[in-house]
């Protein structure tokens, strides 16, 4: 049988079909780790410039992630100034300074924790 004939068995990972303990299992951390790497941590920050709410966790002085609750094209003015809605196809790379000054003050102020 020729390798055009035959049905392809690759799969990026198993599926474990034969082994419902094994998915439970896999679904089981899969749901510890959106928590982990997605929902913890996070707290809201509102920009003192704008008054845009978006969600911030730190994973060091360095690492800064942003999770935005509506579309920054919108609601930030630096975004709706310098993106897609202004007619070019890019966001400013850096973000918006004044919403990076409020999540540093936010840190300042400790309602935002630096993981050593």
């Amino acid at each position: 049988m020729g390798a055009s004939t035959r049905a392809s068995r690759w799969a990026k990972s198993p599926d474990f079909a034969g082994r419902p303990d094994r998915v439970e299992a896999i679904a089981a951390q899969t749901a510890i780790d959106k928590i982990n790497y997605l929902d913890s941590g996070q707290h809201e920050v509102t920009c003192r410039e704008c008054g845009t709410c978006v969600l911030v966790r730190k994973n060091s002085y360095k690492h800064t992630s942003v999770q935005w609750q509506d579309d920054p094209d919108t609601v930030c003015p630096t975004f709706r100034d310098t993106g897609i809605a202004a007619g070019t196809s890019i966001t400013p790379r850096e973000g918006c300074p004044q919403l990076q000054a409020s999540i540093e003050q936010a840190v300042l102020d400790g309602r935002i924790t630096v993981p050593d």
